[in-house]
């Protein structure tokens, strides 16, 4: 799964020139497993314990949340498609629940699906903001516009603020299960779901780190810089109360919003069919989740492994 954030992450950096493929993979891996192991206890405690209403699940129900939410989200990442591991993993999870007849805290999915529609309006908002106020009262930067080291370590150091909220925003989609089981604690949940992220990262995260990083939107470092500090406001907001939300919804957001502030007469940055393509994936992800949970529950029953 750390493949598919490596554009949510280190996207901006990368748009921008401030650092290379390999140098982004390198930095962002780290960074989400610290995320992971150590900031994010409160969001791993809302999947384990907020979304079926049952003390524990067997591990057949949670290897087919699980696998689920591995299959779709290696099937948007082959396809190039940004979509929302969070949306599939809680909707495979509400899906295995009907399959095992398990009540759903549907006040949890109420909520969840709230902050999920807010997120991406607040980091548009904020992206829109930092931009217009940037160039309101900060100077432009001369022409040629090469990046300076300020310019550099900026984009760098949003990047890796990012990794780090990545690995505690979205880690529980990977071990949340272990919690519904009962078989791990907070901290060791973290730890095994860091290292598959960084894992992820490092092996599979070029082509979505290319994607957002150059067919969403044409950015500036000034625009790149605000896109990406207003995600990690955004989702280390969330995660302070034991949410989460869609990195790529955030990011996507807040790029929408960097390019609509610079926005002149008949004509726009954003590149509005890569964002078609991205609404898409975000609108058949937790259909696919429920379908895919709901089924595997069945196949793994009818083959007595429940």
């Amino acid at each position: 799964m750390g493949a598919h954030y490596t554009g949510a992450c280190m996207g901006m950096p990368h748009a921008a020139g401030a650092i290379r493929t390999v140098p982004a993979l390198l930095v962002m891996a780290p960074l989400t497993l610290v995320g992971a192991v150590f900031a994010s206890g409160a969001v791993e405690g809302t999947v384990g314990h907020g979304i079926l209403a049952t003390s524990t699940v067997s591990l057949g129900v949670a290897a087919a949340i699980v696998l689920s939410a591995f299959a779709l989200t290696t099937g948007f990442n082959l396809l190039r498609i940004p979509t929302s591991t969070i949306q599939i993993l809680v909707f495979s999870a509400v899906g295995a629940g009907f399959g095992d007849g398990i009540a759903i805290q549907w006040g949890t999915i109420d909520t969840l699906v709230v902050l999920w529609a807010i997120a991406p309006f607040a980091a548009f908002a904020l992206g829109f903001v930092t931009v217009r106020l940037a160039d309101r009262f900060v100077r432009a930067p001369p022409a040629p516009r090469s990046l300076t080291s300020t310019a550099v370590l900026g984009l760098v150091g949003v990047g890796a603020a990012a990794s780090f909220a990545m690995g505690a925003n979205d880690v529980s989609n990977a071990s949340g299960a272990f919690i519904m089981t009962g078989l791990f604690g907070l901290m060791v949940a973290g730890l095994i779901g860091g290292l598959g992220l960084a894992f992820g990262v490092l092996t599979w995260g070029r082509p979505l780190l290319e994607k957002v990083a150059f067919e969403i939107v044409k950015l500036d470092p000034r625009m790149a810089t605000a896109a990406q500090l207003s995600q990690v406001v955004v989702i280390l907001g969330y995660v302070a109360f034991g949410y989460f939300t869609s990195m790529n919804q955030a990011l996507v957001g807040s790029m929408i919003g960097v390019g609509m502030a610079r926005r002149k007469a008949g004509e726009t940055p954003v590149i509005w069919k890569a964002v078609r393509g991205v609404l898409l994936g975000w609108g058949v992800g937790p259909v696919s989740g429920v379908a895919l949970g709901f089924g595997l529950v069945g196949v793994l029953a009818r083959a007595h492994l429940l």
